[in-house]
């Protein structure tokens, strides 16, 4: 037997065990915030709830706070052993899904699915979270800057590399996995500044984490090696990044890129900080990044910079970090 839809914000169709969620247009932070705290709702007070079914019929319009409440969503149906399907997914939040590798973890019920999005048309529903995503003059400065940056590594790499090596004998550059736009996952490439097991020796670490929120930073961190310390006070240690930069996963400027670890402890806003590219520099790198000791401060630097961009205000702060970097307060600890 079936009911007739929920007075809520998002209308709600029981039949049997199983409730319809049906989401509208738009799914960005303000209705994403609703959304979770729909589905907790179901989930949690509804004891013989077993399907949880999210209906994208009319979604045109999905960001990355949007991605947020629907992992949130996920998970939380997972501790109650409720199951979350997705169902007529529409092209533009299929190519979200796509993008982020989520059509692979999500359920999703493709009998019911929309026209599957070729890798032709990917960027054609994908959606436009902030200006600066299809701001080709902004991607034609990242490119020309890390063709710069590139050859400026090329010529160091030598002296780094042996630095390095003698210094702490192992491999000379270092991939960690980072979170870009909509969270997608990409390798971001450092100069090693650490030891070689340093992620193992993080665990015994964590106790002594000197910053509130979701990221990790000690001071006088044991796992730097001496090489380290200066490639990082100079930011040397960054310079294989205008790589990412070149192919497209990151910016010359935007928001600091976060570990997936970071981003699985965020709350529903705090995912609007992946609206945009993560950035080489950004308003976190100029005010600071040292002596940054809250999660929040990096959230409010994030959005601070998404609200006033420009082109020219990628320029002054790339002139800006220029002319801290050897400020003996600029580096990473």
């Amino acid at each position: 037997m079936t009911s007739q839809p929920k007075e809520a914000d998002f209308p709600i169709t029981f039949t049997n065990d199983t409730a319809i969620v049906q989401v509208p247009v738009r799914l960005s932070v303000i209705e994403a915030v609703a959304f979770k705290q729909t589905c907790q709702d179901l989930i949690l007070t509804h004891e013989s709830l077993k399907r949880v079914a999210i209906a994208f019929t009319q979604t045109t319009f999905m960001d990355s706070s949007g991605l947020g409440a629907l992992i949130s969503s996920y998970r939380t149906a997972q501790t109650k052993q409720v199951e979350f399907t997705l169902f007529d997914t529409t092209p533009q939040v299929m190519a979200v899904l796509k993008l982020t590798g989520l059509d692979g973890v999500l359920p999703i019920e493709t009998n019911l699915e929309k026209l599957p999005v070729t890798s032709q048309k990917l960027d054609e529903v994908l959606p436009e979270t902030h200006p600066s995503i299809k701001s080709w003059m902004k991607r034609i400065i990242d490119i020309v800057g890390a063709i710069v940056g590139l050859v400026i590594t090329g010529i160091l790499f030598i002296p780094i590399a042996i630095a390095i090596y003698l210094d702490d004998p192992g491999p000379i550059l270092f991939a960690q996995t980072r979170c870009g736009w909509m969270g997608k996952q990409f390798r971001m490439w450092k100069f090693r500044s650490m030891c070689v097991d340093a992620e193992a020796k993080k665990a015994e670490l964590i106790a002594q984490n000197r910053v509130k929120g979701a990221f990790f930073k000690i001071d006088n961190d044991p796992r730097v090696t001496r090489v380290g310390r200066f490639l990082r006070r100079t930011s040397l240690d960054e310079l294989p990044q205008f790589w990412n930069v070149l192919i497209g996963e990151m910016s010359l400027v935007g928001t600091r890129p976060p570990t997936p670890d970071e981003v699985s402890s965020y709350e529903v806003p705090e995912w609007q900080r992946l609206d945009v590219k993560p950035g080489m520099t950004g308003e976190w790198q100029v005010s600071g990044r040292s002596s940054i000791r809250s999660f929040e401060d990096v959230i409010r630097l994030d959005l601070q910079y998404q609200q006033n961009w420009t082109l020219v205000y990628d320029l002054k702060l790339i002139l800006r970090t220029i002319t801290i970097l050897f400020n003996k307060n600029s580096g990473a600890v």
